[in-house]
């Protein structure tokens, strides 16, 4: 993909905040209306042919607006989000919630998984390197019109307890410390191409492991991804003395 210029820079963070709140291909109209970009439609449109044809945009079947690719969204996630942190009341009252399950990992991975869910109003899901796997919050992903198709749904809650599916994700996933995205194509079968996987890895005492989210492809990533990161770091520095 070629280096992009601040017009197409503005347009496609235009694009992809839009498709975030609304799960709907995103026209020029609409951009032109709502997000005062100071140009045209036309050159809005001709922007978005160019961003298609770059890989960051893909055309909708059933209208003529266009959704984010998943190189996009990671795009947006390393360049143009802005993170929305936990506020200190949050990040206590996560750490006073499973302080009393540390020296239990069972336990204390299954009140995180739930905090998880709470914080982040989607799927989460920790597992650990023997393949314990701990979920929290599946109704969660039926607010979302991605998991209206009951065959995507099926599927996915079918490989919430595939401790082997899970770590064959990981293999392709970033170092410890660092939070991984995996979006689409990445997830292994092309029914998941609305979905997306926000994670951490994690050491605690001798075990390591992941912990994260699953959700639609248009996570609320500025939320998620330094909500993720946090949970993944607060393991690490509650275990850090085993």
């Amino acid at each position: 993909m070629n280096s992009l210029s601040d017009r197409q820079i503005k347009i496609l963070k235009a694009i992809i905040d839009e498709y975030i709140a609304t799960a709907l291909p995103v026209g020029s109209n609409t951009i032109e209306r709502k997000y005062n970009l100071g140009v045209s439609p036309a050159t809005i449109r001709n922007e978005m042919v160019k961003l298609t044809e770059e890989g960051y945009l893909k055309k909708s079947h059933s209208s003529s607006g266009r959704s984010p690719t998943p190189a996009a969204l990671k795009f947006y996630v390393s360049n143009l989000m802005k993170e929305q942190q936990l506020s200190l009341t949050e990040e206590v009252a996560v750490k006073e919630k499973v302080w009393d399950h540390r020296d239990e990992l069972d336990k204390f991975l299954r009140e995180m998984t739930k905090e998880l869910a709470l914080r982040t109003k989607e799927l989460a899901l920790s597992m650990t390197e023997e393949g314990d796997i701990y979920t929290a919050g599946m109704a969660n992903i039926l607010e979302f019109p991605e998991f209206f198709d009951i065959d995507l749904t099926k599927s996915l809650l079918a490989h919430l307890d595939d401790a082997d599916y899970w770590k064959g994700l990981l293999n392709h996933s970033p170092e410890e410390s660092q939070v991984g995205i995996l979006i689409g194509d990445d997830l292994g079968d092309e029914l998941y191409e609305s979905c997306g996987f926000v994670f951490r890895r994690f050491e605690a005492g001798p075990h390591t492991g992941v912990i994260g989210v699953v959700g639609p492809a248009r996570l609320n990533y500025s939320r998620i991804y330094p909500t993720v990161r946090y949970f993944g770091e607060l393991i690490d520095e509650i275990f850090r003395s085993w």
